[in-house]
C-alpha cells in the first residue's frame, strides 16, 4: 500500500524538494533537470509540461521517452534499500532518481552521476 501511495504522488510535488536538496549544497536546478533528462529521456519542454500538469510518478516513468540503458550502473543504498535489488520496476526507477539527486547533493561530479 505504501508503494501505491508513492506511485500516485505527483512528480511536481516532489520536484521542488529535489531542487532544494541540490541548491542547499550549491548545485543547480539545471543539474537536477539534466539528471532527470538523462534518466528518463524527457527534454526541457516535456519536463515543464509534466510539472505543470501534475503527472503522478507512475505516469511520469510509464510515459518516459527512454529510460537510460545505463541505469543498471546505478548501485548503492537509498532509503535503506539497495537500488539494484528493488524488485518493483517502478519503485526501482523512483529510487534511481532519488539516488542520482542524492549523489548530486553529495558533490559528485556530473560525469560520474551520469555514468559517463
Amino acid at each position: 500500500m505504501q508503494n501505491e501511495r508513492i506511485f500516485k504522488m505527483s512528480f511536481s510535488s516532489v520536484y521542488p524538494h529535489y531542487i532544494a536538496k541540490a541548491e542547499k549544497k550549491n548545485r543547480t536546478k539545471e543539474e537536477v533537470d539534466t539528471i532527470i533528462s538523462w534518466l528518463t529521456g524527457y527534454n526541457t519542454e516535456e519536463l515543464k509540461q509534466i510539472i505543470d500538469t501534475k503527472v503522478n510518478f507512475e505516469d511520469f516513468f510509464g510515459q518516459a521517452p527512454q529510460i537510460n540503458p545505463n541505469v543498471t550502473k546505478i548501485t548503492g543504498v537509498i532509503c535503506g534499500y539497495q537500488v539494484e535489488e528493488i524488485e518493483d520496476k517502478l519503485m526501482q526507477q523512483i529510487r534511481y532518481l532519488d539516488k542520482l539527486i542524492d549523489e548530486l547533493a553529495k558533490g559528485k561530479a556530473m560525469e560520474k552521476i551520469l555514468r559517463s
